[in-house]
């Protein structure tokens, strides 16, 4: 082997001349059952991760679609979760101090109150809870299903299903999983 490849191989290995440019790019399909699926990825080979995916989708009973298949059913809105594990948080004062930090709308879960709001206002809102003395226990901006969730009623297809998301969370290309699946953990 000669010494310029021996060379350049070490160098590469230490991260010199790293140029590397990474790219986002969103993969959507279906899981068993109609599930829709949205994987965003964070990735330096396209074609590597491009097969990883649609290996993922075609071993665990699903289907890797084109651009927007399943998109259009999801909105994007940022979404604060807002701790009551005991209980102790008023809904009203709760729900008028989210509305009045820029909220569009709240939902109380008991031991979570969740508050919605547009992308761009995930994190004005997100901080003024913070100020008001809420613990927040995340706040993000996600995908959510317009039509609501699907109930996978066959057994074998949800842990198909759960093999296909555990598949795309173990991959260090992939940053974010949505889908309508009701019964995901």
């Amino acid at each position: 082997m000669p010494n310029d490849n021996i060379k350049r191989t070490i160098d590469k290995a230490l991260g010199a001349g790293n140029t590397e440019n990474y790219e986002k790019i969103v993969y959507e399909g279906y899981g068993p059952q109609g599930v829709a699926v949205i994987v965003e990825t964070m990735t330096d080979n396209r074609n590597r991760t491009a097969g990883e995916m649609r290996h993922y989708f075609d071993k665990y009973g699903g289907n890797m679609g084109a651009a927007n298949c399943v998109s259009w059913s999801f909105d994007r809105k940022g979404v604060i979760v807002i701790d009551n594990e005991d209980e102790e948080l008023d809904e009203d004062t709760v729900t008028m101090d989210a509305l009045d930090a820029g909220a569009a709308d709240f939902e109380n879960e008991g031991e979570t109150m969740t508050v919605y709001t547009t992308e761009d206002d995930v994190a004005a809102v997100a901080d003024a809870l913070t100020a008001k003395g809420y613990t927040l226990l995340s706040a993000q901006v996600e995908m959510l299903p317009q039509n609501g969730y699907v109930k996978i009623t066959n057994e074998d297809d949800a842990k198909k299903f759960q093999k296909m998301l555990d598949m795309f969370e173990d991959n260090d290309d992939v940053q974010n999983v949505w889908h309508n699946w009701e019964d995901a953990e």
